[in-house]
């Protein structure tokens, strides 16, 4: 894993296209001329693990979620200043770092017949495809990617990116069912080379994105469920099913929630996110959060910082994530088994109403408190002190189990956006009248690809997320 993590910065720069200035890698004297997918998939999964996943991107949503807070003076990311060059690294991981590079592994397997590795390219354009139009709304793609022949492509609409990504995720699938003259195996470093785990996230991933749309224009509630169900059934079956990057947590290769919550860092976690834990008694809290190390009098116990306060206290005064997320060596936890549950039973509930979804539910809770090692007698009085859905609470207990399943993932902005849960309030010493609903276009693709959308503000809705 180390030598692939040194190895990624080298073969990334041989194989790099940017949306901005694609550049033909063919006529590059100084890189090699051809490259084995097994070369490609390894560094990429990297990349997709700790820039589109666990980036600033990432953080930034947090922010927005409130998650987490800034143990520094105002304004700043919590309190939503954004000016577009922020977003310049993070457009250039998923173009330039992510999806170019997906497409030459997609291209060259279907060239060499090699489709469970054309298959994986495909699942993870979708999976990158869906991030980022999900955080800027409108984005290139049919004329994207092409090389030198396309310098300023238009952004497709939102919509069509939504079907593009169901073609990718059919098309993966289709890819795994053909015959094959080489499979992955040490070089998949998220499911070791087993397609059939690759084919049930890709119905999984299906089932997110149509329940992206419930609200969307011209979309109906009923049939996303319907749409999403049907997937479900081939989808995620267990908690190994886990779409999940492991690391050593040797040097140059530790998680990268560690290093975001690395010590001296001033990103801690936010009152919103302990205190919900601790208001709920709920026996994740000790494995999701570490206490606050300080002397001071909140030593030892679990103290989350105000999110918009001027105030600065000791790091050590404040909480940050648990080992069981952010320790060198733990997994990070990109698509989640309890997420297609929540899917699940979010869709049960549009279907055939609270009472239907309340055992899915319930199992959803399960199985992420299993995961994190909770034993049974305190999975049983969790559930019990919650209660049970009703046609009031059903989607609001629902989306608030799964945002705490959900911890650290980009995928809470989005349920935030679609389903106004949990419920959340604008921050004090907001820079702006509202919570934000999506991000700045980069300034680099601004002047070198300018666009009409590229005037979004923060508070503007993208085309999912109806009023």
């Amino acid at each position: 894993m180390k030598k692939i993590i040194l190895y990624i910065s080298t073969l990334i720069m041989f194989l790099n296209t940017g949306c901005e200035k694609f550049i033909d890698v063919n006529q590059n004297p100084n890189s090699p001329t051809d490259v084995q997918e097994s070369l490609i998939l390894a560094p990429l999964e990297v990349a997709i693990s700790h820039k589109l996943y666990s980036g600033y991107a990432a953080v930034l949503s947090l922010h927005y979620t409130q998650a987490v807070a800034l143990n520094q003076t105002l304004p700043n990311d919590g309190t939503y200043f954004l000016v577009n060059s922020q977003m310049n690294d993070e457009w250039s991981n998923l173009y330039t770092t992510c999806m170019n590079n997906l497409k030459i592994l997609n291209d060259k397997a279907e060239k060499n017949g090699n489709s469970n590795y054309a298959a994986i390219a495909k699942i993870l354009t979708a999976f990158s495809l869906g991030t980022g139009t999900d955080l800027w709304g409108d984005i290139p793609y049919s004329q994207a990617l092409k090389g030198v022949g396309q310098l300023t492509p238009v952004y497709d609409k939102q919509e069509d990116i939504y079907k593009n990504i169901q073609t990718l995720l059919d098309n993966g699938i289709s890819d795994i069912a053909k015959n094959h003259t080489r499979i992955p195996g040490g070089d998949d470093y998220i499911y070791h080379g087993d397609m059939s785990k690759w084919k049930r996230l890709a119905y999984t991933l299906k089932a997110r994105y149509y329940m992206h749309l419930t609200k969307a224009p011209g979309y109906t509630a009923g049939t996303q469920a319907d749409l999403a169900l049907a997937a479900l059934k081939n989808g995620m079956s267990s908690n190994d099913d886990d779409f999940k990057f492991g690391y050593s947590g040797a040097a140059s290769n530790e998680n990268p929630w560690n290093q975001t919550f690395l010590p001296g860092s001033t990103l801690v976690l936010s009152s919103y996110t302990v205190e919900t834990l601790k208001q709920r008694n709920d026996p994740r809290l000790a494995i999701m959060v570490k206490p606050a190390t300080s002397p001071d009098p909140v030593s030892g116990q679990y103290n989350g910082r105000i999110i918009g306060t001027n105030d600065i206290g000791s790091l050590e005064s404040y909480s940050i994530a648990g080992d069981f997320y952010a320790g060198a060596g733990a997994f990070n936890y990109i698509f989640n088994y309890s997420e297609a549950l929540f899917l699940k039973a979010e869709a049960t509930l549009i279907k055939s109403g609270f009472s239907a979804a309340q055992s899915v539910y319930q199992d959803a809770v399960k199985s992420h408190m299993q995961k994190l090692g909770v034993n049974s007698g305190d999975i049983t009085a969790y559930l019990l002190s919650r209660g049970d859905l009703t046609a009031d609470n059903a989607l609001q207990k629902i989306m608030e189990e799964k945002n705490t399943a959900d911890f650290l993932s980009v995928e809470n902005f989005t349920d935030w956006r679609r389903t106004g849960f949990p419920v959340l309030k604008k921050v004090p010493n907001a820079l702006v009248s509202e919570v934000p609903r999506r991000f700045l276009y980069p300034e680099v693709e601004m002047i070198s690809n300018p666009q009409p959308q590229q005037t979004s503000k923060l508070i503007d809705r993208v085309w999912w997320d109806k009023q």
